[in-house]
Formats: structure tokens, sequence, C-alpha cells
């Protein structure tokens, strides 16, 4: 009797051990297994705009010391992963349109957007999410331009140069009246349009426009105000909702700690505001 009582003991024993072993593995496995989709092929895949000119360090530039990717949207990006527990994969695209197109291919898990009055439009292809950047845009003129103010850009002879298929040239395509919109293919093409006095004024994001005074137009200056604003978004693609409230949560906190603003400041960008909690 002792001896089956020993055998029945071990025996107890090793079930127990192999249960420990198998919930072990279980854990590790659910640990392993990322929240709610996000980041369906072990990896999250971060789709990135890395223009092939000049890009904005709000969103991607390229590290001239190491030749990658760098901005406030690959921080924002990595960080996520490593709260997900999974490696971050840059997947880049020339222009936000090409990204936006490929939201459909399953190419990418994560991106981070622009939206305004073409919000509708974008919802047809991606989910949107929380707001981290509420950005402004305006006008830049030449220093020895006669207007001083937003109200006097839009008046007749006066030549507004927007970038084709940016926010502020659909904006303008519809508000403005009586200037004449001008539409070049690159940022480096306004610059010149407004060197050679073929444009009056520039019309850009303010980032891109404190850029443009600081380091390519000496003199110019920055009118007060703005003529429309943009909401920089998290967003992934359509019909992924466990997946976008997830990203939601992971901005909101990421505003509330530090997280967004170090992204700001990391990029060079120490004078934006974060965007205030539920913001869209």
């Amino acid at each position: 009797m002792k001896r089956c009582g020993r055998e029945t003991s071990r025996s107890f024993a090793a079930a127990a051990a192999i249960l420990l072993c198998a919930c072990a593995l279980l854990t590790d496995a659910a640990a392993a297994e990322p929240p709610n989709g996000m980041a369906p092929t072990g990896k999250l895949r971060i789709g990135i705009v890395v223009a092939p000119v000049q890009g904005s360090p709000f969103f991607v530039t390229i590290d001239p010391a190491t030749g990658k990717p760098r901005g406030v949207t690959v921080d924002l990006g990595t960080e996520l992963a490593r709260k997900l527990g999974v490696p971050p994969e840059l997947v880049s695209y020339p222009t936000a349109a090409a990204l936006l197109d490929a939201a459909t291919s399953d190419a990418w898990d994560v991106t981070f957007v622009n939206v305004n009055r073409e919000r509708r439009e974008r919802e047809k292809r991606v989910e949107l999410g929380a707001a981290y950047y509420v950005a402004e845009s305006g006008y830049l003129v030449p220093a020895n331009s006669p207007i001083g103010s937003i109200a006097e850009v839009d008046r007749p002879g006066v030549r507004v140069a927007a970038r084709i298929k940016g926010t502020q040239a659909l904006h303008l395509s519809t508000s403005l009246k009586h200037a004449t919109l001008l539409l070049p293919g690159t940022v480096e093409e306004q610059i010149e349009m407004l060197r050679s006095s073929k444009a009056d004024v520039i019309a850009s994001g303010r980032l891109v426009l404190l850029s443009f005074a600081a380091n390519n137009l000496p003199g110019s200056r920055i009118l007060d105000g703005s003529f429309d604003s943009v909401s920089v978004v998290i967003a992934v693609p359509k019909g992924r909702l466990a997946p976008l409230a997830y990203a939601n949560d992971f901005i909101e906190t990421a505003k509330t700690t530090g997280i967004v603003l170090r992204a700001f400041e990391d990029a060079g960008l120490k004078d934006l505001t974060v965007a205030p909690a539920g913001a869209r």
C-alpha cells in the first residue's frame, strides 16, 4: 500500500508539473501574441511617407548620419511596437496618397495621417483615430510683399502656390474666390516660384513655413493666423476596429505621459503643443 501511495504521489506530482509547464507555455504564447490583432504578422508594420527630396521632421526625414528614417511618426510607431512587445518594421511610400492606396492590400498595420475637410474621403480607406497634434495652415510672403494679412490674400492678381494634392491645395481650391491658385508639384518648386516672383504667396502647414523662412527664404514673413486647421491622427486599415481602439488608447496615454512631447522634442520641434485629450 505504501508503494502504491508513493506511485500515486509521483503521478500527481508529474501531472502537476506537466500542468504548470502547459500553463507557462500558454502564458508565454499569450504574452507573445499582440492584443486585438494589432500586429497580425508578429511585427508592427508602420506605414510612413519618405519624400524623395525633402521630408518633415514632424513626419519623416532621413538621418544624414545613418541614412535611416527618423521623425515623430517613426518614434511613435516604434514606441507602439515596444508596448506591443513586437519588432517594428517601417514600410515606406513616396506620398501619402500611395500609402493610403495600400491600405486595402494588408501592407501595413498602423500609420499617421493628416485629416481636415477631406476626412470623409480618407475614411473610405482607413479608420481614423485619436489626434496627437492639430496643425494650422498659413501663408508666407517675401520680405518686400505689400500683403499684410490673411484677408488680403484672396484678391484679384494675387498668386498663391500650394503643393498639388496637399491638404492646403484641396482646401484653397474651393475657398479662394479671387486669388489665382498655382499648383507646383514639390516644396522646392514652391520656394523657387516665390524667389522668382512667379508666385506672391506660399500656402503650407505652419511647420513647413517656419522651415522655409529659416532655411530657404531669408526675410520672408508668415502672416498672422491660419486659413485652415488639420489634425494629425493615428490610423489603421479599414474595418480593423479592435486595433483602432488599442491605437486610440495608446495615443491618449502617450499624450498624457509625455511620449508625444518627447517625440516632438527629439525631432527638434520644441514649440509644439500636444493635442488635448479626445481630439480627433
